[in-house]
């Protein structure tokens, strides 16, 4: 039995909140049972140094928890002068994520960066950011679009994420931070729409993992990231 009660195979519940920041681009709240993540997409016109004068956009992201997202206070990393390791690993996979969904010389000499902010975390934090980042995505280029900025859509497809595991000997669906805390292997897979794979990471923890495990975790992973798609369009009115 998961802590949850959820069955093996079922997400816990999602919901997509569109521009939930007056300012920004792009923005939304994504919530995924207990992990709450704020998404805003900000648009420049100018790219990376390295960038200049190849006609390429760029996407990139930053990301960071509130002191009281989890149980006890976490201090600020502002207040220590530097980003944490996992802070760092976090913010490139999500950027490494979204860019893998978007035609950057459709985009142009532009860049967009996603924020991503922790409000209350239950695990999963980088697969809901990595979700709600792309809604944000989404949003700002539709109104690149409407603004006639662009002449096609950059987005190729829908990016999602979402953790599988091995808690309690079974394969699971979405880890929350009772089951994370103690399986035995997590993993998170990004995919596209189309459910073809962006990226995985997967690693045991205390336990090794068998080949069909894997397949396992990989076929719960097609599931959820079909679900998180569906959220997305449904958030998006459809229109994506």
């Amino acid at each position: 039995m998961r802590p949850s009660a959820r069955k093996l195979d079922e997400l816990r519940e999602v919901q997509i909140e569109i521009n939930a920041m007056a300012h920004a681009e792009g923005s939304c709240l994504i919530k995924m049972g207990g992990t709450h993540v704020l998404c805003s997409a900000s648009l420049e016109e100018k790219t990376p140094p390295f960038l200049k004068n190849t006609g390429l956009g760029w996407v990139t992201a930053e990301y960071g928890m509130l002191p009281r997202a989890t149980h006890s206070r976490t201090k600020r990393e502002a207040a220590s002068g530097k980003q944490s390791g996992r802070t760092q690993e976090i913010q490139r996979l999500i950027g490494r994520s979204l860019r893998a969904g978007i035609d950057r010389a459709a985009l142009g000499e532009r860049q967009i960066v996603i924020d991503c902010d922790v409000i209350q975390a239950d695990g999963g934090t980088r697969c809901a950011s990595i979700t709600g980042g792309w809604v944000a995505l989404r949003l700002a280029v539709n109104r690149l679009l409407k603004a006639g900025a662009i002449s096609s859509d950059p987005i190729l497809d829908n990016v999602a994420a979402i953790s599988c595991g091995i808690y309690g000997g079974q394969p699971v669906l979405d880890l929350d931070y009772a089951e994370d805390s103690v399986a035995g292997t997590d993993g998170n897979f990004v995919m596209t729409g189309k459910g073809r794979l962006i990226e995985v990471q997967m690693s045991a923890e205390g336990n090794s993992f068998a080949q069909d495990e894997l397949m396992e975790l990989l076929k719960l992973a097609k599931l959820g990231s079909a679900a998180l798609v569906a959220a997305q369009n449904k958030a998006l009115g459809g229109k994506v």
